[in-house]
């Protein structure tokens, strides 16, 4: 199988706009409208509930494993990083839903865990601590995966790997842009728990 027909399926794996989708089959809404206007996992959870949430969250990460699992089981001559970007692509831009999709941090998830789960293991660790002190998914997300350019290189010494992963920070810093703005405005929504939670009932 050509490196582009696994790129492509990869791209169409992403594309599947589970938030959308979700919303659409039971909700009868267009998650897109609503909250922050994504269709991605938070957004999810915040204008659908946490059962839809759990499910959309779990969709996009077996997006992003899905693809690496492909690209490393398929005799391919790129790196398979590469179709794991390709994921987040989709998720991000899916030819599903008129190429408006999410920030596909939860791809990004799916693809590195798949590719090196204890590095990913260990995000998860700094996200959830973050979230706990911050109580903000956009704040989380992009720390978190700017500490995890540092942890490429400590778990293993792979250039692709920290090139991939600065170019996923990169790219996700700047589909966050409207969150940073909010960030700074000091009007990002906030998760209804972690530290100083109850001060605010």
């Amino acid at each position: 199988m050509s490196n582009i027909i696994v790129f492509i399926i990869d791209y169409l794996l992403g594309s599947i706009p589970s938030g959308y989708w979700i919303g659409k089959w039971f909700y009868h809404l267009d998650i897109r409208e609503f909250g922050s206007g994504n269709m991605g996992t938070t957004n999810t959870f915040r204008v659908l509930g946490r059962k839809a949430g759990i499910i959309v969250l779990a969709m996009d990460l077996l997006k992003g494993s899905l693809a690496m699992l492909l690209a490393m089981n398929t005799p391919t001559t790129w790196h398979p990083l590469i179709f794991g970007f390709a994921a987040m692509i989709g998720h991000t831009y899916p030819v599903f839903a008129h190429f408006k999709g999410g920030k596909a941090v939860a791809t990004l998830a799916g693809v590195m865990l798949t590719y090196i789960p204890t590095l990913t293991l260990s995000a998860v660790v700094i996200f959830l601590v973050l979230l706990w002190f911050t109580r903000m998914v956009s704040v989380s997300s992009i720390v978190t995966i700017s500490i995890g350019i540092v942890l490429t290189i400590v778990f293993k010494d792979d250039w692709f790997l920290t090139m991939i992963v600065s170019l996923a920070d990169v790219f996700i810093i700047y589909r966050h842009r409207t969150n940073i703005k909010r960030i700074f405005n000091g009007t990002e929504s906030k998760v209804p728990f972690g530290f100083g939670y109850k001060k605010e009932l």
